[in-house]
């Protein structure tokens, strides 16, 4: 494959990051108005299930959507491992529905946006470097949502301990689809770790959250957000871009989902954005550039990505 080709795919697979991010930012009022009717783990099996059920007539629309190594069969460990991604999902997911009942949604957006470091640390257990550019975009993103998230003492709550463990396994999921997605197909590593997420919260649900009918109905429209367009498409096009954008780069292209949010609010609930969440935004969006700004080994590592069949490749980390 050509570098201009890989180029030209890359691009692409930032946009759908960014549009991922932006689903993700205005799903948060559907997240809040949600957990109004029913309980955190109700909301998420509702929403999870619907996701994936979602997606299972794309099966048959995109049944090629898919970039596998050609050494290694498409259906080798797709089970497992979108059983694992599911798991991650689950933990990240609950963790953050369940800690924004005790705390702040400007400080539960910071605390789960600090993957946006966590990701590169965890590479460096692994032997896997990302390059200065990198760093220098993850800690512009991490202070540019410190000045969008954050007002008044900063002081770590039970709810932000909550959203400081989600951290560590939305870090995770980041990294397992950064080696799931370029060799399983992705509606159908999408469909199963949708499935097992939602699965989970429906049995946790069922013991600890009772609910009826119409308390479900009441939360129908967040719900259906949630599920059709926050799970279903936003989780989709995750996996499909992190077939061609490096972990780490993904990691700050998706924290992008806080500035959106905070647009979200200004747009529709009237929110007051000032010129610190301004800076904030600003700070962020300058993040994503320095860390996509090209460099004389993006070819290079592209190339890598493309076709490389390591179990725990290093380029998809390293840029």
């Amino acid at each position: 494959m050509s570098d201009g080709c890989i180029k030209m795919k890359t691009l692409k697979a930032e946009i759908l990051l960014i549009l991922a991010a932006v689903i993700w930012g205005m799903a948060f009022v559907a997240q809040v108005k949600g957990m109004e009717h029913v309980g955190p783990f109700t909301f998420n099996a509702a929403r999870f299930l619907m996701g994936g059920i979602s997606l299972l007539p794309l099966l048959y629309i995109l049944p090629r959507f898919q970039r596998v190594s050609p050494k290694k069969p498409a259906s080798s460990g797709l089970l497992l491992g979108g059983i694992l991604a599911g798991l991650f999902l689950f933990a990240g997911a609950s963790l953050q529905q369940v800690g924004l009942q005790y705390t702040t949604a400007g400080k539960a957006g910071f605390i789960t946006g600090l993957y946006i470091v966590i990701v590169p640390i965890i590479a460096l257990f692994w032997g896997h470097r990302a390059l200065p550019k990198v760093w220098l975009g993850a800690i512009l993103a991490v202070t540019g949502l410190y000045f969008l998230s954050i007002r008044g003492d900063f002081v770590l709550s039970y709810g932000d301990s909550l959203q400081l463990i989600g951290a560590l396994f939305w870090a995770g999921h980041v990294l397992l689809l950064g080696w799931l997605s370029p060799r399983y197909n992705p509606i159908q590593l999408s469909i199963i770790q949708f499935l097992a997420c939602g699965l989970i919260s429906l049995v946790i649900s069922l013991v600890f959250e009772p609910t009826s009918p119409d308390t479900l109905l009441a939360a129908a429209g967040p719900i259906a957000y949630g599920g059709i367009m926050s799970v279903g498409v936003a989780f989709t096009l995750q996996v499909v871009g992190q077939q061609w954008v490096p972990a780490s780069h993904a990691a700050i292209i998706i924290s992008l989902e806080a500035v959106f949010a905070a647009i979200g609010g200004w747009w529709l609930l009237n929110e007051h954005l000032d010129g610190q969440a301004f800076f904030g935004c600003g700070l962020m969006l300058l993040g994503m550039i320095v860390s996509q700004w090209p460099s004389r080994r993006r070819a290079k590592a592209d190339t890598a990505v493309a076709n490389d069949d390591n179990p725990l490749p290093a380029a998809p980390l390293a840029e």
